[in-house]
C-alpha cells in the first residue's frame, strides 16, 4: 500500500472520529452525561492516536525497521 493511501485512510478515520466529539461539544447540557463515557474513553483517545500517527508515524516506524548493515 502506498504512503498516500495510508495517509488518506488515517485522515478519514481521524475526521470520522471527530464527528461525535463535535456533537458532544454542541449538544444540549442535559444529554452530555449520556455521551461522556464513549467520548472520553473511545473517540477522543482513538482520534488522538490517529493524529499522532499522522504526525509522528514515520519516527515510530523507523524504530521498528532494521537498517541494513
Amino acid at each position: 500500500m502506498k504512503e498516500t493511501a495510508k495517509r488518506s485512510i488515517f485522515r478519514t478515520i481521524h475526521l470520522f472520529l471527530a464527528i461525535p466529539i463535535i456533537g458532544y461539544i454542541y449538544s444540549p447540557f442535559e444529554v452530555i452525561p449520556d455521551y461522556a463515557f464513549p467520548i472520553r474513553f473511545i473517540f477522543l483517545p482513538a482520534m488522538l492516536l490517529s493524529g499522532l500517527w499522522m504526525w509522528k508515524g514515520h519516527a515510530v516506524r523507523r524504530l521498528f525497521v532494521k537498517k541494513p548493515a
